[in-house]
């Protein structure tokens, strides 16, 4: 199976992600753990790649596209598939993973899309607060302190309803673009995300058995 994951950040990606690769033993492939690797194996790309780190720039997306590309060429993936993760992110990556699969020959099969109301993810993300002495982590709704004071609390910047919202909004606008493009390829398969993390997994499991496992036995 040659699958995409993709959700908004808080929907629960990372966690059905462990769940695919536990259950049907393919290649986790997340744009981090890409990135690391090529780096400390000093490949064309990786090493291409730590030199726009180094300066604290951004590394572009021919760069990005080509880490993905060398992944991709390697032999274990033509015998378990991948699961990808975090990759493409814009629309234009998309175009290029597109083209990358075509030259290695190998066909995307599914994607999985968690979908979860960006209100609700904006509550489970803005909700975390620190206490100022303790260092103890709540959360406003889920985790509530037993006797809360607004001022014995503090936020992170990264938590805080604007940052988080910006963060969600640059997300759906990256996103459905690319949900779009695969969509009408028939390939998206959308998952309800706000239910419990087994019961989400279910739903994909199922998903699994009527359409991906079946398309991936095809001679």
């Amino acid at each position: 199976m040659n699958l995409l994951i993709m959700g908004l950040p808080g929907a629960g990606k990372g966690t059905q992600a462990a769940k695919i690769v536990e259950q049907f033993h393919v290649a986790h492939i997340s744009t981090g753990d890409m990135f690391r690797a090529a780096m400390a194996n000093q490949t064309e790309m990786g090493v291409l790649a730590k030199s726009y780190i180094d300066k604290g720039e951004l590394v572009p997306d021919e760069v990005t596209n080509g880490i993905v590309k060398e992944r991709l060429s390697q032999d274990d993936i033509k015998e378990t598939g991948f699961l990808l993760d975090g990759y493409p992110r814009t629309i234009e990556q998309a175009h290029a993973l597109d083209k990358t699969l075509a030259e290695l020959g190998i066909e995307l099969e599914g994607i999985i899309n968690i979908e979860v109301n960006p209100d609700s993810l904006l509550e489970r993300l803005s909700g975390r607060i620190i206490h100022r002495v303790t260092g103890e982590t709540f959360h406003k709704v889920f985790n509530p302190p037993v006797d809360y004071k607004e001022e014995d609390y503090y936020q992170r910047e990264d938590d805080k309803p604007e940052t988080v919202k910006r963060r969600l909004d640059v997300n759906i606008a990256q996103g459905e673009p690319i949900i779009a493009h695969y969509r009408a390829k028939g390939l998206v398969h959308d998952i309800e995300g706000n239910q419990d993390i087994n019961d989400v997994f279910s739903d994909i499991e199922k998903v699994f058995e009527s359409s991906i496992m079946k398309l991936a036995t095809l001679p």
